[in-house]
């Protein structure tokens, strides 16, 4: 039996889904204080519509559906104090990195088998948390690290932390996901109301590991 607990699309995903983002539908009219329909003012000829405050950018919507449904195919999650973790688990993939200034595309290496995602999430908000330094190792069903790597942020589909892992054989194994806190400045008015401060280490057990078809 795996270690994580699946656990419900975040709050915030279930708003991003339920504002309906791209779609053409009308929304609701607003309400006053008194729960009336609130008076909208007529369009003023030449005048620049301005955005409603509940409409979420397609692309932000379609980043947190297309995680959902990578984690729910391919890995799993977990929570852990102010943190949610999620992985995912794909072939090993090519990549692009700047060299010299110059985006390069970057093959896997022969023996590397997995792509491994780790996707740290704010708990309380549901938002994908940035700079945070990751080291996911793979340990085989005796304990022994079977490889282990830093992990680098990466732009895609939904922003998340990868690298390629070399694992030639195919198994069950344990993912082990240690997030130091962001290395991001932050806004507060104290201390106390600071969250993310705590490193965390989170497993993932029976993890089925198989060679690339």
């Amino acid at each position: 039996m795996s270690s994580y607990r699946p656990i419900a699309v975040t709050a915030v995903l279930a708003a991003l889904l339920l504002a309906g983002c791209g779609t053409d539908e009308a929304q609701a009219p607003a309400t006053g204080p008194t729960g009336t329909a609130a008076a909208t003012p007529e369009a003023t000829p030449g005048a620049t519509a301005t955005p409603s405050t509940d409409a979420v950018p397609e692309g932000v919507a379609a980043q947190y559906a297309t995680l959902a449904a990578e984690v729910e195919a391919e890995g799993g999650r977990t929570a852990a104090g102010d943190w949610e973790v999620a992985y995912i688990v794909e072939p090993a993939e090519p990549w692009f990195e700047t060299t010299d200034g110059d985006p390069t595309r970057r093959e896997p290496a022969a023996g590397e088998t997995h792509h491994l995602e780790i996707i740290p999430i704010e708990a309380a908000t549901g938002r994908i948390v940035p700079e945070v330094p990751i080291r996911l190792e793979v340990l085989d069903d005796t304990g022994e690290v079977v490889d282990e790597q830093e992990l680098m942020f990466f732009n895609a589909e939904f922003f998340h932390y990868a690298n390629n892992f070399s694992v030639p054989d195919e198994g069950d194994y344990t993912l082990r996901a240690t997030l130091e806190p962001p290395e991001f400045t932050r806004h507060g008015e104290s201390l106390e109301e600071l969250t993310l401060l705590e490193p965390v280490t989170v497993t993932f057990e029976d993890v089925r590991l198989e060679p690339a078809p």
